[in-house]
Parts: C-alpha cells; sequence; structure tokens
C-alpha cells in the first residue's frame, strides 16, 4: 500500500499528467510524468481499465504495480506526478522489472527538458 501522502486521487491531476506529461511507452505499460515544480512529496496513480482483465486480474495488476512504485518513490522528483497505465495483453511481463526500467528513462527525459 502507497502512503496517502504518495497517492493521486484528483481527476484534474490525472488529466492534467496525461495530458501534459512525459509520456514512455513499454509493452506492457504506458507512464507518465508531470512535474509540476512544486516542493511536496511525488505522487503516483493508476489506470488499469476492465479491457485488461477481469476484477481478481486488474487488482493483481494493480498490487504489483503499487509494490513496484513504492520502491521507486524515493527516486522520483519532488512535486512529480506519475500515472501508470496497465495495456491489454495476453502474457503479463514483470511489471516491477519493467517499472524499474522506465522510470530512470522518464526522469532523464524530464531533466533533459528543463
Amino acid at each position: 500500500m502507497l502512503p496517502r501522502s504518495a497517492r493521486l486521487t484528483s481527476p484534474n491531476d490525472f488529466a492534467r499528467t496525461t495530458k501534459s506529461g512525459f509520456r514512455f511507452t513499454s509493452s506492457s505499460l504506458v507512464t507518465y510524468l508531470y512535474l509540476t515544480g512544486e516542493d511536496s512529496p511525488a505522487r503516483t496513480g493508476l489506470i488499469i481499465s476492465k479491457n485488461v482483465g477481469g476484477s481478481v486480474v486488474r487488482h493483481s495488476i494493480a498490487r504489483r504495480l503499487r509494490a513496484g512504485l513504492r520502491e521507486h518513490l524515493a527516486d522520483l522528483p519532488d512535486g512529480a506526478l506519475l500515472v501508470v497505465r496497465a495495456l491489454s495483453l495476453k502474457q503479463r511481463n514483470d511489471l516491477q522489472a519493467e517499472l524499474s526500467e522506465i522510470i530512470p528513462i522518464l526522469i532523464s527525459k524530464s531533466k533533459a527538458a528543463k
């Protein structure tokens, strides 16, 4: 479980991140990183649609993604908003390993844009 201060809950934050953030697509995830410039802890959110699978599958994916995000929360810059969208694929990769590859790429991409 992610701490409450690390969760994205506002639909406006989700929309701002997915529309204006840096985007990276991998085989089973699309991730968005938006830098607010605020001096607050980084926050994350998940988007897992019904196209991914039934309730049990979606919740399993959410648990694995949250565990991976918890490991990388300290790596994110202050004020960052990170949204992870799971794609519907037949075969699930190791989602935590995939996040470990994606997050450094997004961070370096955002630093290069500054």
